[in-house]
């Protein structure tokens, strides 16, 4: 007898409706699983055999072979345990007439019968909904991240038997309540503030302006100067995340396994790899499954990398192209993914190898030759992306012990907030969102200059022997700086300080 159950794989983050095929014929004894299965999917004989015994349903003694269709599509992950197990029963007339055409089936299965959660779950569902699929049939585990897909008739299960017996209509079980996010981001809350943050004022104000703008930073400063710490709170001065934004990088975070009880992601991620990382760990990739690295776990929030010359020159290299596509294409041999990564980037590093360098309070023991090497670890082009370029020296005691109050993120995200408001109003027509993003023609229209600032900017740009990329980007800054100042024309003020974020980088540039 035949049976036909659907199931989901997953290419990237797009899902694909997978036919799983049983027939059982009489002969010699024998289970084949076709459709190009992975390891993973092959071991699912013996985990479905001893499920269903104990269980309490029989294994057929007969020819057994299932397919898994389309066949030229890599099938991985133990998803298919359930699904498989499902046809076999209804193949083998054990689930009697009970109809499975509507059901989508995902799980893993436990040898006592019980299901266990899969990662990649939310991806599935969002793209079986939009091939017209309704009602799925998931693990219990997977019940919260379901939950937050409207639309979407979702039965959870626990057993082997508990998944046959709805089936059957033995059972009856109620669909899976659909949850709030606002209600989960009202639970959710950061462990910085900048209000923690003592001193250091220039490095705030050119936080507000990167995070207003979208821009890219980087700190350069002595060890315990507070870099790491003012990094930490550049997502509780960030705007909060939309229900859309949440699915997005939930989508990618589902895909990694990395949900947490919640189900979805509630605040903006900060991912600070170590320096150690590899560049497949950076861009995302695999043996058999492409997975997706850390600049697209950073998707809408921080890649913050720590000790940036430390980092391999192939890894920081990587960060070039997605950095201006705000996407990354993973070509392995198993195949072609891309990856959204649209994150900020923000950076640290020490100003030379003993980290004193340009220090007011501490001596630098480096020579001109060491500190030029250190710093040449970093190329021209990947700091001509970095708009923001910060030196920080060490926080004075009387800063430290003042009982002054310093402005906490809440009052720092309301102005970001306004300038953003400004941003999108202004690039409503372009389909882009902040002044980051502008390119040529956005710059054009909406950055004229005025003689003032024109002379400003061609002094600049000759006393810094500035790249045409860096002078883009000094005007991309200054616009930022204006909308926080409200000002509808950029001003010669504007231009200074925005150039003023790019001395440090002037002799690489």
């Amino acid at each position: 007898m035949l049976a036909k159950v659907t199931s989901f794989a997953l290419v990237g983050l797009d899902g694909v409706p997978v036919e799983v095929e049983t027939d059982i014929n009489k002969g010699m004894t024998s289970y084949e699983l076709v459709g190009l299965p992975d390891a993973a999917v092959k071991e699912s004989r013996e985990r479905v055999h001893s499920a269903l015994k104990n269980s309490q349903f029989h294994f057929p003694v007969n020819r057994i072979t299932v397919n898994l269709a389309p066949a030229d599509i890599k099938k991985e992950g133990s998803h298919y345990d359930l699904p498989i197990a499902i046809s076999i029963l209804k193949a083998s007339g054990q689930l009697g007439g009970a109809s499975t055409d509507d059901f989508v089936i995902l799980g893993e299965l436990a040898l006592d019968g019980g299901v266990r959660g899969v990662s990649g779950v939310l991806p599935t569902l969002i793209s079986a909904k939009r091939r017209g699929f309704r009602r799925f049939i998931l693990p219990f585990a997977n019940a919260n991240e379901a939950a937050y897909i409207e639309g979407a008739e979702v039965y959870a299960v626990k057993t082997l038997s508990e998944a046959a017996d709805f089936l059957k209509g033995e059972t009856a079980l109620s669909p899976v309540q659909s949850k709030d996010f606002c209600a989960a981001a009202a639970r959710s809350s950061y462990d910085c503030d900048l209000s923690l943050v003592r001193g250091q004022a220039v490095a705030k104000r050119a936080l507000e302006i990167a995070v207003a703008g979208g821009h890219n930073i980087l700190f350069c400063g002595p060890p315990g100067t507070g870099k790491t710490m003012l990094a930490k709170c550049i997502p509780t001065i960030m705007p909060d995340l939309t229900f859309g934004e949440a699915l997005d990088i939930t989508r990618i975070h589902s895909v990694a396994g990395e949900l947490g009880e919640e189900g979805i992601v509630t605040l903006r991620p900060f991912r600070t790899p170590h320096h150690t990382a590899t560049t497949v760990s950076l861009c995302g990739g695999g043996n058999s499954k492409i997975r997706p690295g850390e600049i697209s776990k950073a998707h809408r929030g921080v890649l913050y990398l720590d000790e940036l010359p430390e980092y391999s020159r192939s890894a920081l290299e990587a960060l070039r192209q997605p950095l201006e596509d705000r996407k990354i294409t993973v070509s392995r041999a198993a195949g072609a993914v891309t990856f959204p990564a649209d994150f900020m980037l923000c950076a640290s590093m020490n100003p030379c190898p003993c980290g004193n360098y340009g220090s007011r309070y501490r001596q630098c023991t480096c020579t001109p030759a060491q500190i030029k090497k250190y710093r040449s670890r970093i190329s021209g082009p990947l700091l001509d992306r970095i708009d923001i370029l910060v030196e920080v020296d060490a926080v004075k005691y009387e800063d430290l012990s003042s009982d002054k109050p310093e402005e906490p993120s809440s009052e720092v995200k309301a102005r970001v907030e306004r300038a953003r408001a400004i941003e999108r109003e202004r690039f409503s027509g372009d389909g882009i969102d902040l002044n980051a993003e502008m390119g040529e023609r956005q710059l054009k229209k909406y950055c004229n200059l005025s003689p003032e600032c024109r002379e400003a900017l061609g002094g600049i740009f000759e006393k810094l022997a500035l790249s045409a990329r860096a002078r883009a980007r000094i005007i991309k800054v200054a616009r930022t700086i204006a909308d926080l100042a409200y000002s509808a024309e950029i001003e010669p003020e504007h231009i200074l300080e925005a150039a003023s974020y790019r001395t440090f980088g002037a002799g690489e540039d």
